[in-house]
């Protein structure tokens, strides 16, 4: 501590520079210290005025605030002029003296008190003096400590900080310029009167706001349901609001209020009364009803798909609608199946498609849904359309008759399923009636069933069907489990094995050609006549495939027909007029001749590849697995006493409680070798060995199997390998006169047969394309004879198979577009989807 002593003047002098500096830092340290808490509030204060949140508050609320910002400066101001002090000269010698070693300036203040006399003891003082003095020269000014932690404990300075930054980023002095005005000017309206009034139409009208200061007409005209706002300055009664356009009988406010806000609900008038008031007749314009109406028929698509045209309107715009279908019982023939009464279901409802780029106040659309596997296909119902607008209201749409659309069935045994399942979803209590109508189908298969697998899927079903209904176990999950497995049925049987070209073709030769005998709709001709053109492209395909396998195909004179790709599109559009014109009869001529020139075109297909004769061999060991199958039916029912000597060996009788079986197209001697095998006890030796003998086969086939070290390859084995265990399963089932578990194992190995053919199939058509490449890239394939296909269409060159001649060009084209913009339509429509999903397909459907 500093005594009372005086600093020498030279001292004085040398400390001069720190001394002022350090006095300066206390100075600063304590306004700091005793002034934070102002300055934060004036800073809050200014960064209010500069974001101008003044102008947001009422009158009242603003003068509050300023009062309390007043107080809490002037409380704050009062704290700190009580807390400062001001710095005197010895503070800051002592704080300065405390940073020097030794304290040299306390040591020059003080003088010598013991031994003042001694000249031993004086010199030794002014040595130790002389020494502090030289210390001195290390004097530096002290920094002002102006930490404020252990003050401002909440940290409100740096909010305060923060705020003005806001204010002087995003805010603007002007605001600050407003203050009088909000504080002042109101207080002069409160004094002056007058009036403000606005009317909203509704956000759908797309109509602006009206400020009603600026109409001087007195008639108006707005929507309905308008928000009108009035308010009311200056004092109170002085301006009065009477009005009559809301039609308000509860809760009615005093006409003097300063603020009232009410709907245009019906034609009135509302007036102001007092200086300067005005008044208004307000006319309501009502907001039509959506009308909504069927612009044409509803009609079958393709597919079978429903499509129903509609046209609809509104003032503001649709905003949502629907189609509702329910079952039209008086119209319904009420035979056979449906004699019951039908079991409740809900009705059909789906979501009607809304242009996305047009106007929605007056458009055209066509709702599309694919009914073919509800109950009510194919059935009479009435169909009523409905709109929607933003205001809630509701239009609806004369009930239309129609025949809900439904997919077809030309296969009379797929039309018996179709109908069997129908029947079981009108009322499963036709369950006996489905089961006895589907046995007597199948009680004959020769000649009704092309596979044994499709018999004896439909046999199952009858089977379960009979065993649910008689244990009373015919619950909604049972019912949708028996009609997905008719539904799955009679889609295979009607489309067979498509998995090869030829098969495709001629399968939809067939369909055309059922189609001619028993008459069919434009659009059912249209739908055939596209899956008749479809698998002519196919074939063709398969053939352009096997050439670029480096096949050569001759085709000679006699052997095989050559047309050109415009004369075979001129025939199926002929034969499409034909069809549509009811000229049956010459169709069916055409469509003989058509079939001519595909028989020669088969026939000139050239020697098989390695690959092709692997398929062969492949599909007749298919065939031979299918034919002792049969034979194992037979076998079945003669074990269960269902059978009769004299039939054919692979005659399929009547069953006995549970016997079924196939036809084998053999005749009657055979069976009766058949059953004389058997009493000798060969019979089932002679099966098992026939299987043990397919086995064996199909081993020699898997060696030579080509495509080794490719996927589809591998895979083809791997299928092959799994009916070959199938089979081993089954031959010992024979041996052991299992026949119902031999069957199961026989069919597992028919059906891995046919997942081998048709992984073989795809690693063909893989190679082919590969081979077409390097074949067409080395030779050039100049021949132009060569690189036509026996249709006469270019099967292209270089390493292109096939060319883009007559592909979706011109109809076709246009026809291709519009089935996707019509499937991106239905599926916009459907409830049942996401709406994430629905917005995405309304988003495609504006790009077009």
């Amino acid at each position: 501590m500093i005594g009372q002593g005086k600093l020498p003047p030279e001292v004085g002098q040398r400390l001069r520079r720190p001394l002022v500096l350090t006095l300066i830092g206390l100075f600063a340290e304590r306004v700091a210290r005793a002034f934070w808490p102002l300055w934060t509030v004036l800073l809050l204060a200014c960064s209010a005025l500069l974001l101008g949140l003044h102008e947001f508050l009422v009158l009242e609320v603003a003068w509050a605030i300023g009062i309390l910002v007043v107080l809490a400066a002037l409380v704050t101001f009062g704290l700190a002029v009580r807390r400062f002090r001001f710095p005197r000269r010895r503070e800051a010698l002592e704080r300065l003296d405390a940073t020097l070693p030794g304290r040299p300036i306390a040591t020059v203040i003080d003088r010598h008190a013991i031994g003042a006399g001694d000249a031993g003891s004086e010199a030794i003082w002014q040595t130790h003096v002389g020494r502090m003095t030289r210390r001195l020269d290390e004097a530096r000014a002290v920094e002002p400590d102006l930490r404020l932690s252990r003050f401002d404990l909440f940290g409100l300075r740096y909010v305060a900080l923060l705020c003005l930054a806001v204010g002087l980023l995003f805010g603007s002095f002007l605001k600050v310029g407003t203050l009088g005005e909000v504080m002042l000017d109101e207080q002069a309206l409160a004094l002056e009167s007058s009036w403000e009034g606005w009317v909203e139409p509704p956000y759908y009208t797309g109509r602006p706001n009206l400020y009603l200061n600026d109409i001087t007409q007195a008639w108006l005209a707005v929507p309905e349901g308008s928000l009108v706002t009035i308010r009311l300055y200056g004092g109170v009664g002085d301006l009065t609001l009477h009005e009559t356009v809301s039609g308000r009988t509860r809760d009615v406010p005093a006409a003097s209020d300063p603020s009232q806000s009410f709907s245009v609900n019906q034609d009135g008038e509302i007036r102001i009364d007092g200086p300067g008031g005005r008044e208004w007749t307000m006319q309501a314009e009502a907001d039509l009803v959506p009308e909504i109406e069927f612009a044409g028929p509803v009609t079958r698509g393709e597919g079978g798909r429903m499509e129903a045209p509609f046209a609809a309107r509104d003032d503001y715009g649709v905003v949502g609608g629907w189609i509702e279908m329910i079952l039209d019982e008086e119209e319904v023939d009420r035979r056979y199946g449906l004699v019951l009464d039908p079991e409740p279901r809900d009705p059909v409802v789906l979501e009607l498609p809304l242009t996305i780029a047009g106007d929605r106040s007056e458009f055209s659309e066509t709702v599309i849904g694919d009914f073919s596997r509800h109950p009510w296909a194919n059935l009479p119902v009435r169909a009523e359309l409905a709109a929607l607008d933003d205001a809630g209201q509701q239009g609806v749409s004369e009930p239309q008759p129609v025949i809900l659309p439904g997919r077809r069935f030309f296969d009379p045994l797929a039309q018996a399923i179709i109908e069997g399942r129908r029947d079981l979803l009108w009322n499963r209590e036709n369950a006996g009636r489905v089961a006895q109508v589907l046995r007597s189908v199948s009680h004959g298969p020769e000649g009704v069933f092309r596979s044994a697998t499709d018999f004896m899927m439909l046999r199952f079903i009858v089977r379960r069907l009979e065993a649910r209904a008689s244990l009373g176990r015919l619950d909604d999950p049972s019912v949708e489990e028996l009609e997905e497995a008719l539904w799955n049925l009679a889609v295979q049987i009607e489309e067979g094995d498509l998995s090869d070209a030829l098969a495709r073709l001629r399968r939809a030769e067939e369909r055309l050609a059922e189609a001619i005998q028993n008459g069919a709709s434009d659009e059912e001709i249209a739908d055939l006549m596209r899956e008749f053109r479809e698998a002519i492209r196919d074939y063709l395909r398969q053939l352009a495939e096997q050439q670029g396998e480096g096949q050569n195909q001759q085709f000679a004179e006699g052997e095989a027909m050559e047309i050109g790709p415009q004369e075979l599109d001129a025939l199926l559009d002929r034969l499409q007029e034909l069809m549509e014109q009811g000229r049956m009869a010459e169709a069916a001529q055409l469509l003989e001749q058509l079939r001519r020139m595909m028989e020669n075109s088969f026939a000139s297909r050239g020697q098989p590849s390695p690959g092709q004769e692997a398929m062969e061999g492949l599909a007749e060991t298919l065939r031979e697995q299918q034919g002792l199958s049969d034979e194992a039916f037979r076998d079945l029912q003669e074990q269960r006493g269902g059978s009769q000597a004299g039939r054919s060996l692979g005659n399929l009788g009547r069953e006995g409680s549970d016997g079924e079986g196939l036809r084998h197209g053999e005749g009657g001697q055979q069976g009766q070798g058949g059953q004389q095998g058997q009493q000798q006890g060969g019979g089932e030796g002679s099966l098992a060995d026939r299987q043990l003998a397919l086995r064996q086969e199909l081993n020699r086939q898997m060696q030579n199997l080509p495509g080794v070290g490719t996927p589809g390859g591998d895979a083809a084995r791997e299928s092959l390998g799994r009916a070959g265990d199938a089979m081993d399963l089954a031959e010992e089932d024979l041996r052991n006169e299992d026949f119902a578990g031999a069957l199961e194992d026989q069919a597992d190995a028919i059906e891995a047969l046919r997942e081998g053919m048709r992984n073989l199939a795809d690693q063909m058509a893989q190679q082919g394309q590969n081979q077409a490449g390097q074949q067409g890239a080395g030779n050039g394939w100049n021949n132009d004879g060569a690189n036509r296909d026996p249709l006469g269409r270019d099967v292209g060159g270089g390493s292109r198979i096939g060319t883009d001649e007559h592909l979706l060009q011109g109809d076709d084209l246009q026809r291709r577009a519009r089935e996707i913009l019509d499937e991106l339509r239905r599926r916009s429509g459907e409830m049942e989807r996401s709406e994430e999903e629905r917005d995405y397909l309304r988003r495609l459907l504006e790009r077009f």
